[in-house]
């Protein structure tokens, strides 16, 4: 649904979250997320992934209208904490639809999960698949499996995931302690923007699933993790298709998989959310300088910590959109030198831009509110309105 309200960009159909964020006033800057538009993105989803079961990533916006409105859609959920277990459970989901999926877990949290019903956890190391069969005995695990080579915009880092050589040796552990090794899990990297990207992990994965069947295992779980795109400036495929077309490559590969799950989470929020913040100052450091730096109430450190690197590179919506632009470096409010989201590529921003305009930063539903930090520099926290 677009809306157009006065002092928005004349040359621009705004989203609803957008529009909302152009037409109310806010003392911080505020996340403003469309419920709609994420119910519409799960159905999307869901529909391009067929049987698959999605385990909604709950670390992308763990917001509780979020979380109730996926479970009465039939979601699942993944979570990192014992926290976020907390979250689903508190949204009406049962231990059953809960996948522990960090592979770091503090062994109180394994049993606690344990105790709430949860009964599949991920494991990449030898000592944590101990924890899990003392704190969750006869529980089910897939062994997650780090990547080589992949086509993400946010390749991965080697944190998480076992090499090739080691992922047998603890099929094998996990069965000698009692636990029930179902399957593996892999992430092909964040703003994986088209299907056929997954191609070059797919081939590296499949091998070692049929590795482990004639080697008798009778995995029938593959965790396809997350990687799902989100609209921030270069083309992705539409969520249903390249959902679709992510199966088809699946099957291809591993045949008839029984049971096939995904971890959206960027995909699913998004695009749904738009930041209202404001100018706080727009200067040049000398009368020679060819750009301007324009400072924003918020920054790394207070939601837009995905820019650090300027890895994710936001889309701007100022109402001087449609005239003259010149070249900006973007940063944020924060006395932290390193507090600076564009520098290397400038954006161009309306040269009439100046302090008290407000600038709307577009599909900012995802790793906003929590990143953000608390009280660094008695700035506050990312304030979030669900509508």
């Amino acid at each position: 649904m677009n809306a157009h309200v006065a002092g928005q960009p004349a040359c621009t159909s705004l989203t609803r979250a957008e529009a909302y964020a152009f037409s109310h006033d806010f003392d911080c800057p505020t996340l403003i997320l469309d419920l709609e538009a994420v119910k519409r993105q799960y159905s999307s989803l869901a529909q391009g992934l067929g049987r698959a079961q999605i385990h909604y990533a709950i670390k992308a916006n763990p917001a509780p209208e979020v979380l109730d409105a996926l479970q009465a859609m039939g979601s699942n959920f993944d979570a990192a904490s014992r926290a976020e277990i907390d979250m689903c459970l508190q949204a009406g989901a049962t231990g059953a639809q809960i996948s522990f999926g960090n592979t770091i877990k503090r062994a109180s949290d394994i049993a606690y999960a344990h105790a709430c019903g949860v009964t599949l956890f991920a494991a990449d190391a030898e000592e944590e698949l101990v924890k899990i069969a003392h704190h969750a005995p006869g529980a089910s695990v897939y062994i997650r499996l780090v990547m080589g080579a992949t086509e993400a915009d946010w390749p991965l880092s080697r944190k998480f995931g076992c090499a090739a050589d080691k992922f047998l040796p603890l099929l094998t552990l996990a069965k000698d302690l009692g636990l029930n090794p179902v399957g593996l899990s892999f992430h092909v990297g964040s703003q994986t923007r088209h299907a056929s990207m997954w191609t070059p992990v797919l081939d590296q994965i499949a091998p070692l699933w049929h590795q482990a069947r004639a080697a008798g295992f009778p995995l029938e779980l593959l965790n396809i993790g997350g990687g799902f795109p989100a609209y921030h400036g270069a083309d992705i495929d539409a969520p249903e298709p390249y959902a679709a077309d992510v199966m088809r490559l699946i099957q291809s590969r591993f045949g008839p998989v029984p049971h096939v799950m995904a971890e959206p989470g960027r995909a699913m929020v998004a695009e749904a959310g738009a930041i209202a913040s404001e100018v706080l100052l727009a200067s040049r450091k000398s009368d020679e300088d060819l750009h301007r730096w324009v400072y924003l109430d918020i920054g790394l450190f207070s939601g837009l910590a995905e820019a650090m690197g300027e890895a994710i590179r936001y889309e701007f919506l100022t109402r001087w959109d449609g005239e003259q632009t010149g070249p900006c470096i973007v940063a944020g409010p924060s006395c932290d030198s390193a507090d600076v989201l564009y520098e290397t590529v400038p954006v161009q921003l309306p040269v009439s831009l100046q302090a008290g305009d407000r600038v709307v930063l577009r599909n900012c539903g995802a790793y906003t509110t929590t990143y953000a930090s608390v009280g660094f520099n008695g700035f506050p926290p990312l304030k979030q309105i669900v509508i």
